[in-house]
């Protein structure tokens, strides 16, 4: 284990924080926020020093291996979100350091679950951090610092690899530095053209930037207690919907749509699967909550903007699906697992997955039929190795284990099971909304510290795909060489 150089990458992190922590500062000062632009910069303060402590020896061997890359990534979320909390709670804008670290958590993590009962009081600095946490966790931290760091080893793939959301994680270009920045430049063009769309219809800058960074990050996280439904506009809620869906979409399409390469776009099955996903449910819906409605339009609004929000994991909410059908309902609650793309920001499960599992069982019952006929499973055309199957799989079935677990744990709250249910789903999933009590007009300050914690964990396992997180526990993981 490179301790040093986990150290050094901390540290990077620490100090790549304390400048990201800028901006929110810069709109304190703007709209003349004293006591949280004093909480801003005690956690600039803070977060420089002791980054720079950690920087300060460079270490000699810089190599990063997989094991490394799994600490890393898990640490510096957890370091990020105890650091980042402070603006919260130095600023008192939310009241117990747990419910700060919960709201940090669910920011980074781009989950959306909220333990505000009044957001529109708050400073508006604290609400753009609120909002940009979600646009930093999106695409990562660690991504960003491959950007614009030179670490000068191909080996920090690993970085990547146990950052990006999917089973498949891959480079667009030769460099992982240069596939960092592609990922970027594209992750920012799209949300200047959201806010600019926003604005040009009307709605203020400053709702504008802060929406486009939530839905960039697919978060959630809104400046209005009734989220997208308090403007009431028809035109905002399709320019938001248009863009959860897209950044619910592998961002390595992206890049092969910039570069005309729109057969290998098209031939992409993950993609053909979340489109027809997301119309078939948007259509069931539609019809089960007509009479919910005055015409078809409203109703089939409603659901496509509902549909986008859970299935890209954003979590904005337009009306209270808690008071939709049990059908409806059920469709949505089946979208809190299987989330969007791979290689996309959004959480939950991911349709690579899905559709691999799906493979894996014909596979098998192929294997039943003829037992000595040889069954490739093939995605894009290209053959998947067993490894990555075997991921897949071991994936799966921790997800159903934490997921069960987390439930029994937070069930000593004595409440009902749908609430308790929809609330570990909806946090490992990084959705944000539930059913119930953690409802899409609720939020989740009934629970009790323990159990935020427990549900911070959950955000955590979710947002980096549980193998991060969980290799921390391991003992073999610390060790200076594998036996």
């Amino acid at each position: 284990m490179n301790y040093n150089m986990i150290a050094y990458i901390l540290g990077s992190i620490l100090r790549i924080e304390g400048a990201l922590l800028a901006v929110p500062t810069f709109v304190a000062f703007w709209y003349q926020e004293e006591q949280a632009a004093v909480s801003f910069i005690a956690t600039i303060t803070i977060c420089l020093m002791v980054g720079t402590v950690m920087v300060s020896r460079e270490p000699e061997n810089k190599r990063i291996y997989g094991r490394e890359g799994f600490v890393v990534v898990a640490l510096s979320w957890v370091v990020m979100s105890v650091l980042g909390a402070l603006p919260f709670y130095l600023s008192g804008s939310i009241e117990g350091y747990v419910n700060c670290f919960f709201e940090t958590v669910s920011g980074f993590t781009t989950t959306g679950a909220s333990v505000l009962e009044e957001i529109e009081h708050l400073p508006k600095s604290i609400l753009f951090w609120r909002c940009f946490t979600h646009w930093i966790g999106g695409m990562g931290i660690l991504v960003f610092m491959l950007a614009i760091m030179p670490l000068g080893d191909e080996r920090t793939m690993y970085l990547m690899k146990a950052e990006a959301p999917g089973p498949l994680v891959s480079k667009l270009v030769p460099r992982v530095k240069s596939t960092a920045k592609l990922l970027y430049i594209i992750y920012v063009i799209m949300t200047i053209l959201e806010t600019i769309l926003l604005y040009a219809g009307g709605m203020p800058f400053y709702d504008s930037v802060v929406h486009a960074l939530s839905t960039a990050g697919t978060g959630g996280f809104s400046i209005k207690n009734a989220s997208i439904a308090a403007y009431n506009s028809v035109y905002f809620e399709y320019v938001i919907t248009a863009f959860m869906l897209l950044f619910g979409v592998n961002f390595n399409l992206f890049y092969l749509m910039v570069m005309k390469d729109f057969k290998n776009v098209w031939r992409n099955e993950e993609l053909r699967y979340y489109i027809a996903i997301v119309g078939i449910a948007t259509g069931l819906i539609t019809i089960n909550i007509y009479h919910y409605y005055p015409t078809l339009g409203a109703s089939f609004r409603h659901a496509i903007f509902q549909v986008a929000a859970i299935m890209s994991t954003t979590g904005f909410v337009t009306a209270n699906f808690d008071l939709w059908p049990e059908f409806s309902k059920s469709i949505l609650y089946c979208l809190l697992f299987l989330g969007a793309c791979g290689g996309s920001t959004a959480g939950g499960i991911k349709i690579s997955r899905f559709i691999l599992l799906v493979k894996m069982v014909g596979r098998e019952i192929r294997h039943i039929v003829h037992p000595r006929s040889v069954n490739l499973i093939k995605l894009d055309g290209y053959k998947i190795e067993e490894d990555a199957i075997r991921s897949v799989t071991g994936f799966i079935i921790l997800y159903i284990l934490i997921l069960l677990g987390s439930f029994m744990i937070i069930s000593l709250n004595d409440f009902d099971f749908i609430t308790n249910m929809t609330a570990v789903t909806t946090c490992i999933s990084n959705v944000g909304p539930g059913l119930n009590m953690a409802g899409p007009v609720e939020n989740f300050a009934f629970f009790s510290s323990f159990s935020k914690l427990v549900l911070c964990l959950d955000m955590l396992l979710g947002r980096l795909e549980i193998f991060p997180i969980i290799m921390l526990f391991a003992p073999s993981i610390w060790r200076k060489s594998y036996m």
